[in-house]
């Protein structure tokens, strides 16, 4: 009795493991840092793109020469097409966040599998090539997320540091938790858009990133996009 709870515990523990935390490997592997121990890291930016916001970073990515990856979602993709396609045709990486921006923890397979479909046919619609990596709403998988996305052609990400720049703490907070957070192979989440919002505003983040951008190289990194093989 004692042996069958302790399973049962350990069991649930590891389920919740690969449910909320965006690395777990128990739901399938997810890319969480760059394969590197040299100050190389990634910017990526989720729940874009947004009329006001993306094309402020975007300007600033072009003026520091900086290749960043954005994780858009399919119905503000279907919204702001030229955006997409914007940022795809100056370098960036386009990735899949799926549709509807829902948590994919209790969904059915069905849903998860329509989510990443409308996704990426909204990117492709948008003239983007197919997105060759996803990221869940919030990070968080059912057992089947990633194992649909590489259906897909697309390799499930997490994130080595997130600061939060959703709840507007502020520019120079925003700019202080990135780089004090960000080390060796950090692959760094923030947001060009709100995912419940399609007019949210993210002007802190814009505002932040070419301190973040200056500061990180003072420090002596250098910017990678994600790694299409490992």
């Amino acid at each position: 009795m004692i042996v069958a709870a302790a399973l049962a515990v350990a069991a649930i523990g590891a389920a919740a493991h690969g449910a909320f935390h965006r690395n777990s490997p128990v739901f399938g592997s997810a890319l969480g840092r760059l394969p590197t121990n040299e100050k190389i890291v990634s910017l990526t930016f989720d729940d874009g793109p947004n009329p006001d916001t993306t094309p402020k970073i975007l300007d600033t990515l072009a003026k520091k020469n900086v290749r960043a990856t954005f994780f858009v979602l399919g119905s503000y993709a279907e919204r702001w097409p030229e955006l997409v396609l914007r940022a795809s045709r100056e370098g960036h990486q386009i990735g899949n966040h799926g549709y509807f921006h829902r948590k994919h923890t209790y969904k059915t397979p069905f849903y998860v599998r329509r989510d990443i479909r409308l996704g990426l046919r909204a990117i492709r619609r948008a003239g983007a090539p197919a997105p060759r990596f996803f990221r869940a709403p919030h990070g968080f998988r059912s057992p089947w997320t990633s194992l649909i996305a590489s259906s897909f052609g697309e390799r499930t990400v997490g994130w080595s540091l997130g600061v939060f720049d959703s709840r507007t703490p502020g520019v120079d907070e925003i700019v202080k938790r990135t780089v004090e957070g960000t080390g060796p192979g950090s692959i760094i989440l923030l947001h060009d858009g709100d995912g419940y919002n399609p007019d949210g505003d993210r002007a802190q983040t814009a505002e932040a990133l070419p301190k973040i951008i200056d500061e990180l190289r003072r420090r002596g990194y250098e910017f990678a996009q994600l790694p299409l093989n490992e």
